[in-house]
C-alpha cells in the first residue's frame, strides 16, 4: 500500500529540515499551526488535489528587529514565532518554509500559491522584506524568484547546514 501525500510531507519535512532533532528549528505541530494563523490567516497555506497536501508553505509575518536579530543569530527561528507580536504591524516577512512533492515540482505551484499569500499578508501590512533560512537549492531558488517579482529585497540567514 503506497504511502499517502500527509505521510509522504511528513517524511519530506524530516528529511529536509530534520526539526524534531533541531532545538532551533521550529517544529511545526497543531499548536504552531494556530500561531501562524493568528499572526496572518494566509500564514499557512497548501495545494491539494484531493489526496491529501501536495504542497505546504508557512510565512511568519515579524518586525524588522525580530529578522534582524533572527539573521545576526541573536535568535532562532523558534523565537521568530514566539517573540513575533499580535496585533501589530509587520514590515517583514519569514519564508519559512515550501515543501512539494516531486511530482508537483517544477510547475510554478510553489511560488504561485507563495505568491498569493505574500500578497494576502501585504494586502494587511506594509511589508518592506523578505528574509529566508534556505536549506535546498530550490527553496533558496523560489525565495530569490519571490523577492524579484514582489520587488522587495531578500536577506538570507548564513546556513550551518550544506544544500541537500
Amino acid at each position: 500500500m503506497s504511502k499517502s501525500n500527509f505521510e509522504r510531507m511528513i517524511a519530506l519535512a524530516q528529511n529536509v529540515f530534520a526539526a524534531k532533532s533541531d532545538p532551533e528549528q521550529l517544529d511545526v505541530d497543531e499548536e504552531v499551526i494556530k500561531q501562524l494563523e493568528a499572526l496572518h490567516p494566509a500564514s499557512v497555506s497548501e495545494y491539494e488535489e484531493g489526496e491529501g497536501p501536495a504542497i505546504w508553505m508557512l510565512l511568519i509575518p515579524t518586525t524588522k528587529k525580530i529578522m534582524d536579530d533572527f539573521l545576526t543569530k541573536n535568535i532562532n527561528e523558534k523565537e521568530i514565532l514566539s517573540l513575533t507580536p499580535l496585533n501589530t504591524s509587520y514590515d517583514s516577512l519569514y519564508l519559512c518554509s515550501a515543501m512539494t512533492l516531486p511530482e508537483y515540482r517544477g510547475k510554478g505551484l510553489s511560488k504561485k500559491i507563495a505568491l498569493d499569500a505574500i500578497k494576502a499578508i501585504r494586502k494587511d501590512h506594509p511589508i518592506s522584506h523578505l528574509f529566508v533560512w534556505p536549506f535546498t537549492k530550490e527553496g533558496d531558488a523560489l525565495a530569490q524568484s519571490l523577492a524579484t517579482t514582489c520587488g522587495l529585497p531578500l536577506l538570507s540567514r548564513k546556513s550551518d547546514h550544506s544544500f541537500i
